[in-house]
């Protein structure tokens, strides 16, 4: 007996069916909700200015900057993890409309900031140079370069396509008193 005998079904069949299941109404469209992620919540920002942080960060970016990164003596597990929200986002930032100077200077501050608050993971903006006027990704180059840089840095990568692709980084960073990983 081949697989198409077996699935169809005997008038008999559907009018059992029928007469068991009796009349049906659908629901109506008003009654259905689509779900929805909830809107994930970045720290507050100090309301004070901080003190002005050295700047000690090159622009002088290789040709081609790295798409991940992983600091020295970490496993590749670490980066695994990272591409698979093992650290949820605790902050983030949005690059889009800075200069490379303005850009620098607030990376510099969040990384500062974040590292002073025992944040783990956090999500940099940079934007895909879509509007830029050279149609070039600026800073996605710049913001890839600088945060090898850092020390408190120990990786980072795309982030997944619901928080911006290859536009935004997810960073993991070193937490003071924890091991590297």
């Amino acid at each position: 007996m081949s697989n198409e005998n077996s699935i169809k079904t005997a008038p008999d069949d559907a009018a059992l069916f029928r007469a068991a299941v009796g009349e049906v109404k659908p629901l109506p469209e008003q009654n259905r909700i689509k779900l929805q992620r909830a809107p994930r919540k970045f720290l507050p920002r100090t309301s004070s200015p901080p003190a002005p942080l050295p700047d000690t960060l090159s622009d002088f970016a290789p040709e081609i900057t790295p798409d991940d990164f992983l600091r020295n003596g970490l496993s590749r597990m670490t980066l695994r993890k990272l591409r698979r929200d093992h650290w949820p986002v605790q902050d983030g930032l949005d690059l889009h409309g800075n200069t490379s100077d303005a850009a620098r200077q607030l990376l510099q501050e969040f990384l500062h900031e974040a590292a002073q608050q025992g944040l783990r993971c956090v999500l940099v903006i940079h934007g895909k140079g879509i509007n830029s006027r050279s149609g070039e990704a600026v800073l996605r180059k710049l913001t890839r370069h600088w945060l090898t840089q850092r020390r408190e840095v120990l990786a980072f990568c795309d982030a997944p396509p619901k928080d911006g692709g290859s536009g935004a980084v997810l960073v993991l960073l070193k937490v003071s008193g924890l091991p590297g990983e």
